[in-house]
């Protein structure tokens, strides 16, 4: 027979404590009032709660009038995944053009002026960064979220980034523990799995989690990957050895540990969504992230039920819970202690993102063609956007190109035929194209093949991971597909 020490007000409470759901809408929805009422400490931000800075402020306002140590989190890794900027692309670069330029100083920089202008929005917990080494060229989730592939080069812009946004007193949450670089399948759709020794591990993926750890990240985001030398059944967001023995035990993380999202089918695909969550509070994590797909009520009671359940059936201890939910509490008390009114001291550098992506700009140029000084025709290449960065958010330097050279248009091509399409459209006009992981794409590099047969002074834009060897007259990679890189890349186009 199970003995409860707490009463069941308190159980449901600590249960309802744990969850960090989203919702919809750009108000603040009564029944996450009514939550905030009943124990819920986070709610989570996404793309379609957000309109503009001002609405953001307002929204984070309205739910603070209900609960003052309110943990509110978004997604914003900056680059490609950006929540605030989801309409426009971000004005600041992200993780892979940060690891480009490889000047912690610039990193600091740019995550503090994240975190600022996050904090002025009443946000208070980020997840990210991104520590995950990008060792696999044809990962489909991470690569530009990346700083790069070097673990000593990752790990000291973990550091920086950390340093930088915690000092606005917006919580880091470090990611994908124990490193998602490694992969070839996107754990929104199935389960990856890392096969590699326990050195490797210990030497490449774990380094910037060290970093981090040592650099005081407030949270640490786990990865739905199954890493076979340390648990050979579980992937790490439900396994007790890599949560409790690894994180908490072997690199003695004291902080919050937030699963990654629940309804992702590495995890709700394999071992459903409420006993996923069971698992993964049993198995060491604090916080659950779910809302990025569900974003109700009634996904939020049956978590909450669940978990009730299964501390009186005995699945999942009591005590277990009541750490979790208190480790909530805690960040959430932290971050009601750093919050401030901004001052003047405070800095403001808006500009630095903008800086940052020049900086971060590599051109490789062929002799003979003359520069671009007449308008073009832009050729933007799309390939399938991951689930992390969406479809909402434009890309590519066409926009910016029409501004600096008026009379040039844009066309947008995908699949085998778009390289004959995208001759076809520019209808003999000098070519601007852009692509994105070129080398992830064997159509993109044939369309590229079949622009420069036919036009050897076209000029190629690459805005992912810059793998495959520069070509056409001029090269530019911008290592991101951030706003800012594409003003960058731009730019650098006239300036050849």
């Amino acid at each position: 027979m199970t003995t409860f020490t707490t009463g069941a007000g308190t159980l449901t409470r600590d249960a309802l404590a744990v969850l960090q759901p989203g919702f919809t809408g750009t108000t603040a929805p009564d029944w996450v009032r009514r939550a905030l009422a009943e124990g819920l400490v986070s709610v989570a931000l996404f793309g379609r709660n957000v309109a503009d800075p001002e609405q953001v402020t307002a929204l984070t306002a309205q739910l603070r009038a209900e609960r003052d140590d309110l943990l509110v989190a978004i997604d914003e890794e900056a680059g490609d995944v950006t929540r605030l900027e989801v309409r426009t692309g971000s004005s600041f670069p992200g993780n892979h053009a940060l690891g480009a330029v490889d000047d912690p100083a610039l990193t600091r920089r740019v995550a503090r002026e994240l975190g600022r202008r996050l904090a002025a929005c009443g946000v208070n917990l980020n997840w990210a960064p991104s520590a995950d080494v990008n060792a696999n060229p044809d990962n489909p989730v991470i690569g530009v979220r990346s700083f790069g592939h070097d673990p000593d080069l990752v790990a000291r812009h973990t550091a920086a980034y950390v340093e930088g946004l915690q000092s606005n007193g917006v919580a880091a949450c470090t990611k994908h523990f124990p490193g998602h670089g490694d992969t070839s399948v996107d754990s929104h759709h199935a389960l990856p799995q890392i096969d590699v020794d326990a050195t490797t591990l210990h030497e490449r993926e774990l380094r910037p989690f060290r970093a981090a750890i040592k650099a005081g990240t407030r949270a640490v985001m786990t990865a739905h990957i199954r890493v076979p030398v340390l648990d050979p059944d579980r992937p790490a967001t439900l396994s007790p050895r890599i949560l409790t023995g690894l994180l908490r035990g072997e690199l003695g993380y004291d902080g919050l540990i937030v699963t990654d999202g629940m309804e992702m089918g590495a995890v709700a695909g394999t071992y459903g969504l409420e006993h996923g969550v069971v698992l993964a509070i049993a198995a060491g994590a604090d916080a659950i992230c779910v809302g990025g797909g569900l974003a109700d009520e009634d996904t939020v009671l049956r978590l909450q039920e669940a978990l009730v359940a299964a501390v009186r059936s005995g699945e999942l201890p009591e005590e277990r819970l009541a750490d979790a939910a208190a480790r909530v509490r805690s960040l959430a008390a932290w971050t009601t202690g750093t919050r401030r009114a901004p001052s003047a001291a405070d800095d403001p550098a808006p500009e630095i993102g903008l800086t940052a992506a020049r900086r971060a700009v590599t051109v490789t140029r062929a002799a003979g063609p003359a520069p671009v000084t007449d308008p073009v025709y832009v050729a933007t290449f799309s390939p399938a956007p991951n689930i992390a960065v969406g479809d909402e958010t434009p890309w590519g330097v066409g926009a910016e190109l029409e501004r600096l050279l008026p009379g040039t248009t844009t066309g947008h091509f995908t699949g085998p035929s778009a390289g004959t399409e995208a001759l076809r459209a520019a209808a003999g006009r000098r070519v601007v194209a852009v692509v994105r992981d070129e080398h992830r794409h064997p159509w993109m590099g044939a369309a590229l093949d079949t622009l420069i047969a036919a036009g050897p002074d076209t000029v190629v834009v690459e805005m992912g991971v810059p793998q495959s060897a520069p070509r056409g007259a001029l090269h530019v990679a911008t290592h991101g597909a951030a706003r800012v890189c594409g003003v960058a890349a731009a730019e650098a186009v006239l300036a050849g």
